[in-house]
């Protein structure tokens, strides 16, 4: 075969798979063909070119190298050309797909456009419509107008994207469970499509409605974990158009949910909804997963997992517990120098103590010994304290009186028969609530009390609701 920059990895590798580890070894940016799954999706469609542009090598290097292994293991030269010059076909469509959209939007009924697309786009990717959304709010469209048009867009590439079937994925990887979850909300769509008398029926239609608010989770970690790791990669627009189409569904399996509780059901809302629902596991699965699978590295895919659970799953638990390869374990485990590793991030000493101190609270920490370790020195202190406190016995910083109810909940905590201990007291006009928590580790070993206090009085005092900024 000929080499040039716009020669495609994945057919590269399938006439020279010892590529494949020479590439490795090659560049460390290369390691993503190390991964099956990459190599299914992002080597399908990138070329020479632009894994050049990616390595940070000049593509001419690239080249010569790869012939030169090629040479040396089957003793074949192939011929090189250098010129990058010719239609970006990918440039095309995707100048293509975004007129398609701009016809919808100013009207054209969506068979034309669909047509059209058949006609002159027969290769687009996942990513591509992505890319497009992206283009047209760079280019001022408003992404609630996107968001309209969501719809259209479905049904106009539909069965453009009806193929693009997401690469077969190890149990537990964040997708895996994702689609899982997609198989789980169909059920429960087609038990409330099944539900015939409203009024009869009524309580079992609102179970169903409670297990399908269970969708939220879903929403949450796409929200929290895959956008914001897209959105670094520069892609914001699909993210945005999403999370604001997940708040629509919210908000109307709660309109739902009232009609039924007033008796004012009607079939075609549970239609409406349905159709909500579907629509979006759709643009998932044919649009953000593949997307996200052709641009996110292991690393990035581990993190997405680590994740997970603080938010939690709804119906359903990962089938497995989905682990990157070592050597992205590694990578993920990696210390930033001057930076403390905790459970969700890394701060500085410096962030650790800006944060401890612009809490609208006063904390203080005593270790399993009952020892004075720590206390947040925020410039207006409920409670004064000072260096001289750290160390020093907790019973030694209360007055005699208070020793005894000290003790008892200092004891009751390391007993494990209590956890938490509140008071509230008045003091100067001020409203003061204190609490007490016992902290203990993952195995679940008493390693301390925490005292937190808070002025609450002007909490206290809070009706309604506040939706709207008044700085003014």
């Amino acid at each position: 075969m000929d080499l040039s920059p716009k020669t495609k990895v994945s057919e590269l590798l399938n006439q020279y798979p010892f590529l494949k580890d020479f590439l490795i070894k090659l560049n460390p940016e290369f390691k993503m063909l190390d991964n099956p799954i990459m190599r299914k999706t992002v080597g399908r469609l990138a070329s020479l070119g632009k894994v050049a542009m990616i390595g940070g090598m000049d593509v001419k290097k690239l080249l010569d190298d790869i012939a030169g292994k090629i040479k040396k293991e089957t003793g074949v030269a192939v011929s090189i050309s250098y010129s990058e010059e010719g239609v970006d076909e990918q440039e095309v469509r995707l100048e293509t797909l975004k007129g398609i959209i701009k016809e919808l939007h100013a009207g054209k009924d969506a068979e034309s456009q669909k047509k059209k697309f058949e006609d002159l786009i027969k290769d687009v990717a996942p990513w591509e419509i992505a890319q497009m959304e992206q283009r047209l709010i760079a280019e001022g469209m408003p992404e609630t107008e996107i968001k309209s048009l969501c719809d259209v867009h479905v049904q106009v590439f539909k069965e453009a994207l009806e193929h693009k079937i997401v690469p077969g994925l190890p149990a537990g990887h964040p997708v895996h469970t994702l689609m899982l979850e997609n198989r789980a909300v169909e059920d429960i769509l087609k038990e409330a499509e099944n539900v015939k008398d409203f009024t009869k029926e009524k309580d079992k239609l609102l179970e169903i409605l409670e297990r399908l608010g269970q969708i939220d989770k879903h929403f949450a970690r796409k929200e929290n974990q895959l956008f914001p790791i897209i959105e670094t990669k520069g892609v914001t627009g699909p993210s945005k158009v999403m999370w604001a189409l997940h708040d629509d569904i919210r908000a109307f399996i709660k309109d739902v949910r009232k009609r039924v509780i007033d008796n004012k059901m009607e079939k075609i809302a549970i239609e409406a909804l349905a159709k909500m629902v579907n629509d979006m596991i759709y643009k998932e699965e044919h649009i953000l997963f593949p997307m996200t699978l052709e641009t996110l590295s292991e690393e990035e895919w581990a993190k997405v997992r680590k994740g997970e659970e603080e938010i939690g799953f709804a119906w359903i638990k990962p089938e497995a517990q989905w682990k990157p390869t070592e050597s992205f374990q590694q990578a993920l485990l990696a210390e930033k120098v001057g930076s403390l590793n905790l459970d969700t991030g890394q701060l500085t000493a410096e962030q650790v103590n800006l944060v401890m101190t612009h809490l609208p609270v006063d904390i203080s920490f005593v270790n399993e010994n009952d020892e004075v370790a720590y206390y947040s020195a925020s410039p207006e202190r409920i409670f004064p304290r000072s260096p001289g406190v750290i160390g020093r016995k907790v019973q030694n910083c209360h007055p005699p009186k208070s020793v005894g109810m000290v003790e008892k909940i200092l004891s009751e905590f390391k007993a494990g028969t209590k956890s938490v201990a509140d008071f509230w007291i008045q003091m100067q006009g001020k409203f003061i609530l204190i609490k007490y928590f016992a902290v203990r580790d993952a195995a679940g070993k008493y390693r301390g009390c925490l005292e937190v206090s808070q002025d609450v009085t002007e909490i206290r005092k809070l009706e309604g609701q506040k939706r709207l900024l008044d700085w003014n």
